[in-house]
């Protein structure tokens, strides 16, 4: 058995755990494994394929990344090609992907990502292709599974943020917007905004009401309270309005808190500063809880492969790892349920989600 595993979309802590659990569940049956850089890319003409045995996974469990690399832009049914004349064009390169597959003598893949990732292997498997998927992302959007690795990672770091900004605005009587990732989940920050003791919560399943915001804000100052903490998540939205874009023609997200602290400034009257965490949430180490879950998640994905059940993905579903169709986690991305214990905690203890 000559396995193949790749990385694909943004990058999360806890990838190499999944990484080196599957290349020692492998050699331990007596496998071969390679390793695919850049998502998809050493199988389409961009480097070789990597070697990956004991001696090139040891000591990787700690370490942010991924050792293979990842891409977020190498869609093999869209890959993008530059023209002579410096124009680019979408190309659908999937046969010379199978044909490479085989060419390299490869019998399974492990496909670990996001969304994008496991929609791209989904139509890999359906074309023929043995694929057993590992659900990655921060921010645990991926349906049929209770969390995804990275996600606690984030988390921590985006509360440990949050701790730090309470000084500084309350030293300078400050409203501080802090903006974390989550395009169309807003569990990073329900979660760290809630342990972060933020006095506003902006979410994309919940749209606001910068009114209803700025209400929070003054009533805090009215009760001697001259700081706020706001956490937005990158694609939450004003009601009645659309997600804020920095690059249109890639549909690239962000620029939401510097005009949510715009706002407020100028209907409260109140200093205003805004920071973005951006890929900050993305680096370091995993923590304890993401470093388990991604070594069970890497040798459940060769248990599948074993068992030849292609066409699944891993999921978490406590207190076991479970199998379930990659379509059927695509069909149902998680969303952060608005009736929620943790909206429900959040709103008991004063918190303001602008509705």
């Amino acid at each position: 058995m000559r396995l193949a595993i790749s990385t694909g979309g943004g990058d999360a802590p806890g990838l190499n755990a999944v990484i080196r659990a599957a290349v020692l569940s492998a050699v331990h049956r007596g496998w071969e494994c390679l390793g695919i850089k850049r998502g998809f890319g050493s199988l389409l003409g961009e480097g070789e394929l990597m070697p990956l045995g004991p001696n090139e996974v040891r000591g990787i469990t700690h370490l942010g990344g991924t050792i293979l690399g990842t891409s977020s832009r190498g869609n093999p049914l869209k890959w993008r090609m530059q023209r002579p004349d410096g124009s680019w064009e979408e190309r659908d390169r999937t046969q010379e992907l199978l044909d490479a597959f085989r060419d390299n003598r490869l019998d399974a893949l492990i496909a670990i990502g996001g969304d994008g990732t496991l929609g791209i292997a989904l139509q890999l498997w359906k074309k023929g292709l043995p694929v057993v998927g590992v659900p990655k992302t921060i921010d645990n959007d991926v349906g049929a599974t209770v969390a995804t690795f990275g996600f606690d990672t984030a988390v921590s770091t985006a509360t440990d943020a949050i701790d730090k900004l309470h000084s500084t605005a309350e030293s300078h009587e400050r409203v501080i917007v802090v903006e974390v990732m989550g395009r169309n989940a807003g569990f990073i920050a329900l979660n760290s905004g809630l342990a972060g003791s933020a006095d506003v919560i902006l979410i994309p399943e919940i749209p606001f009401d910068i009114d209803k915001v700025c209400d929070k804000i003054r009533r805090r100052e009215a009760e001697g309270r001259h700081f706020s903490i706001v956490v937005v998540a990158e694609g939450a939205v004003a009601k009645g309005g659309t997600v804020s874009l920095v690059d249109p023609a890639h549909e690239r997200l962000g620029g939401i808190a510097d005009k949510i602290a715009h706002s407020i400034e100028q209907m409260t009257g109140k200093e205003t500063r805004s920071l973005v965490l951006g890929h900050l949430q993305r680096g370091g180490g995993p923590t304890t809880f993401d470093r388990l879950l991604a070594l069970r998640f890497g040798a459940a994905a060769v248990r599948l492969v074993a068992e030849q059940r292609f066409g699944m993905m891993v999921a978490l579903q406590p207190p076991r790892i479970v199998s379930v169709p990659i379509a059927e986690a695509l069909a149902t991305p998680r969303r952060v349920p608005v009736d929620s214990d943790s909206v429900a905690t959040a709103r008991d203890l004063g918190v303001s989600f602008g509705d």
